[in-house]
């Protein structure tokens, strides 16, 4: 569940958009009606919410956008009603801790239609779900002045029934790119980054195939450097050696960009070749250890930033088998990159994955509360700026602390 502070204004539900230059005066979007709503909604987010419940706060007598909740639609009916209490408390508790309680509430459902269904049975079955969210909201205080349903390219209106506005077979949506707030939000610099699914598979694990190799690695790498990671004598070695690989690995991505215009998947698949499983294994080790992986977070902006994004993805990917919950740490430093450098759509998911794979992992809960709260990053930047100064650059340079065991930097992949 998330929720993000960017604030859009309506009237009755106008949206106001940054414009990204601090000379510009704000942009106002006014949203007209069911139709642009629908339009504005993977605006609002950053990307397209496939299978997803979400809730936005409305502020006023003018409808300003306040912060918004986004849950999965849970697979079985039986606990809609407990997931839709739950939403309406945390939208009003969000938005009173910033000081400004809700007036109302625009509620979205979203799913694609299941196999053999009509798109027009989308809505049908979701309708009792949409009651319980409305009586939900309303129990708070906060009427749901539109509530919308978007499947296949198509979107129903769960507030009006009638069919010469609101036909059984819903209403197609714009085509992407053709409405004011698409305008605005190109304005802005804001982008739609595809869908959840699209998103989130760039974190997934191995395709089966490929994991039982990676699994033995990390089996053997774990047996060799924990024990090692615990022994007072040892750790510092082995944090060098960590952070040498890491370094290693980062020159190689460096040294590869990926070619312009190809699509993420196709990047990953590149850039998980570039990593063998005993390399992969190492890392991910070695940045179970808090202060490894915080020298490792330090790599966050400049020319560093993106390879480290590539490379922390694809460890997150190499967390299989009995080691998924070590994809918190790679997960929460692509987090981290992602928010330093300005894409909080791409943070919050992984920070969100982050937190599925370890929920107690107090740093990818600390960030995710920060982005979450629309906090500015500068502040933990200046102080891992300091922190690199302070042990003379780049995480690499404390090799000299002694050779040891783990792994050595092997010959790209």
């Amino acid at each position: 569940m998330t929720q993000s502070d960017r604030r859009f204004t309506p009237q009755p539900f106008s949206s106001d958009v940054a414009s990204g230059l601090a000379s510009e005066p704000e942009q106002r979007v006014t949203l007209r009606g069911p139709a642009e709503l629908a339009d504005a909604l993977p605006y609002l987010l950053g990307y397209h919410p496939d299978d997803s419940i979400v809730v936005i706060a409305v502020h006023g007598e003018h409808g300003r956008f306040g912060g918004r909740i986004r849950l999965g639609i849970p697979s079985v009916p039986q606990e809609w009603p407990e997931a839709a209490r739950q939403v309406a408390e945390c939208l009003l508790a969000g938005s009173e801790a910033e000081g400004d309680r809700p007036t109302g509430a625009v509620l979205y459902l979203c799913q694609d239609a299941r196999s053999g269904e009509e798109p027009s049975a989308v809505p049908v079955r979701l309708r009792p779900l949409a009651q319980e969210l409305r009586a939900a909201c309303v129990a708070l205080d906060m009427p749901v002045f539109e509530a919308l349903c978007l499947s296949g390219g198509r979107f129903w209106s769960f507030c009006c029934d009638d069919p010469r506005c609101c036909p059984p077979e819903g209403i197609e949506l714009r085509p992407p790119g053709s409405s004011p707030m698409a305008a605005a939000a190109t304005y802005a610099g804001i982008r739609v980054q595809g869908t959840l699914k699209e998103l989130a598979a760039r974190l997934a694990p191995l395709a089966p195939h490929r994991a039982p190799l990676q699994e033995q690695a990390l089996d053997t790498a774990a047996a060799d450097l924990l024990p090692r990671m615990l022994d007072v004598s040892a750790k510092e070695i082995v944090r060098a050696r960590t952070l040498e690989l890491a370094a290693h690995l980062l020159g190689r991505f460096s040294s590869s960009p990926p070619a312009a215009g190809r699509c993420p998947s196709e990047v990953d698949v590149s850039d998980d070749a570039r990593i063998s499983e005993a390399e992969a294994a190492a890392l991910i080790v070695g940045l179970q250890d808090r202060i490894t992986r915080d020298r490792a977070a330090e790599w966050m902006e400049g020319v560093d930033a993106q390879p480290a994004l590539r490379l922390w993805r694809a460890l997150g990917r190499r967390c299989v088998g009995a080691f998924t919950e070590y994809a918190a740490a790679p997960l929460t430093l692509a987090g981290w990159v992602s928010w330093s450098t300005g894409d909080e759509t791409n943070a919050r998911v992984a920070l969100s994955a982050a937190l599925e794979a370890d929920p107690e992992c107090v740093f990818a809960r600390l960030l995710h509360s920060a982005c979450n709260s629309g906090l500015d990053p500068e502040p933990l930047r200046g102080t891992l700026r300091g922190q690199r100064a302070a042990h003379g650059g780049r995480p690499e340079a404390c090799r000299g602390a002694g050779a040891g065991p783990g792994p050595r930097p092997g010959p790209e992949a």
